[in-house]
């Protein structure tokens, strides 16, 4: 195979692919050597590859943020929305990295067109340079967090119990005052019908001595029948059991009421009781929001150590890489070829660019000069035709001048007169 059968050689569709990512012209690299080729493939092949690592980082940052919520180390399963969002999310975001990317990439020139970088390319960079750095970072926080997380998820746990404890603890405070109050109440009411059971088993056991006399007293004397004393004892008994239904009554409403209260502490306890376990359940809950993706941030960059800084760095220079690798690179075959097709496309749209160069202060200046042609013809033009109407005013005035002198000579009198006639029928 000769040299021009190998310069001239058909490229892959993968290798045109990742011209395209690069922002290369494919018709000029076709004709390029097999160099100039491999540096755009290859710059290409970074541009694509951070388009991709975007992709996975949009995935997981929008499934970290929008994916179910529970303990950190168990195992949640994500609603076939979150996931279908989060596939869809993560092409979008690849699709704008890649997007700028390549916009980037493609519009960084090649600087002086050595291999050294100056701090005049940096300067010149500067801008691009910065937008890479904001992309590193946006693409490099989720796939962090990926890349640790286990790590992330342990500590994550530990901090959820810590939490959920922590609030637990408040939640124990405020019941613990209001169940304070309900029990005092409580116990009021229950010392007060204590008091009344109390007097209740006082007649009661007043009644049951007083049947006990009678019983005594009807035992000794059975032979001679009921008799004062066993009557008198018996009203007594009648008596008491009065004054208790008496006593009752008057109670009643009363007793009611302390019942009534007495039911509804109770209630009032058993619902603070289940408050307490929904809170618990609240707090658990909150506790389990904190699985966002600003908290496994914060937590790998406190556990990590270096390495969150190390994989930062990774992606820092997968991003930014092209850009100094452009300003690294020698200018090529291809270079040249697309500048000369530059200037040639710009001369034939009427466009000239001069270069003068001139002595400063700090040595020799370099400045371009760019001539739009079409504009100074259209000068030019426009001067020739002002040029030419002066003097075509100017032959119509001496035209005019030399005829009227020649009236004047043969005719005086009609440019002359005098006295009141003279401002009328002067033609001067």
């Amino acid at each position: 195979m000769s040299q021009i059968d190998y310069l001239t050689k058909e490229p892959s569709w993968i290798s045109r692919f990742l011209w395209w990512c690069a922002g290369a012209d494919e018709h000029f690299l076709k004709l390029s050597p097999m160099q100039d080729r491999v540096k755009y493939a290859g710059i290409g092949g970074i541009v694509l590859c951070t388009g991709l690592l975007a992709a996975f980082s949009g995935g997981f940052a929008f499934n970290t943020i929008f994916g179910p919520k529970g303990d950190a180390i168990d195992d949640q399963v994500a609603h076939i929305g979150i996931m279908i969002g989060s596939l869809i999310f993560g092409i979008v975001w690849g699709l704008i990295i890649f997007n700028l990317d390549r916009f980037i990439v493609s519009s960084t020139g090649k600087g002086d067109g050595t291999d050294k970088i100056t701090w005049r390319e940096v300067g010149q960079a500067l801008p691009r340079i910065v937008i890479a750095l904001i992309l590193g970072f946006a693409i490099s926080a989720p796939l962090e967090i990926k890349i640790l997380e286990s790590e992330i998820n342990s500590e994550l746990s530990k901090y959820q119990k810590e939490y959920t404890q922590k609030l637990n603890d408040a939640t124990d405070v405020v019941f613990k005052q209001n169940l304070a109050k309900l029990e005092t109440d409580k116990q009021q009411y229950e010392t007060k019908l204590l008091g009344y059971e109390k007097e209740l088993m006082a007649f009661d056991t007043k009644i049951d001595e007083l049947v006990e006399q009678r019983r005594i007293e009807m035992q000794d004397k059975r032979a001679y029948g009921d008799g004062p004393v066993s009557k008198a004892l018996q009203k007594n008994i009648d008596d008491k059991k009065l004054e208790k239904e008496k006593y009752i009554k008057q109670k009643s409403s009363e007793v009611g009421a302390w019942r009534k209260q007495l039911n509804f502490n109770d209630d009032q306890i058993n619902k603070k009781s289940d408050d307490l376990r929904k809170s618990y359940k609240d707090n658990e809950k909150k506790a389990h929001g904190y699985d966002g993706l600003l908290k496994r941030i914060q937590i790998s960059h406190e556990i990590g150590g270096i390495i969150p800084w190390v994989i930062l760095c990774v992606f820092l220079c997968i991003e930014m890489g092209p850009i100094f690798f452009k300003m690294m690179m020698n200018k090529g075959v291809y270079d040249y070829m697309v500048e000369n097709n530059n200037f040639k496309r710009q001369v034939e749209n009427g466009i000239y660019k001069e270069d003068h160069l001139y002595e400063g202060k700090n040595g020799i200046i370099h400045m371009e000069k760019y001539r739009f042609l079409e504009v100074d013809l259209a000068k030019e033009e426009k001067l020739k035709k002002i040029e030419k109407q002066k003097q075509i005013n100017e032959s119509v005035i001496d035209q005019w001048s030399t005829k009227t002198l020649k009236d004047v000579k043969d005719n005086p009198t009609a440019y002359y007169t005098e006295g009141k006639d003279s401002e009328t029928n002067n033609p001067a």
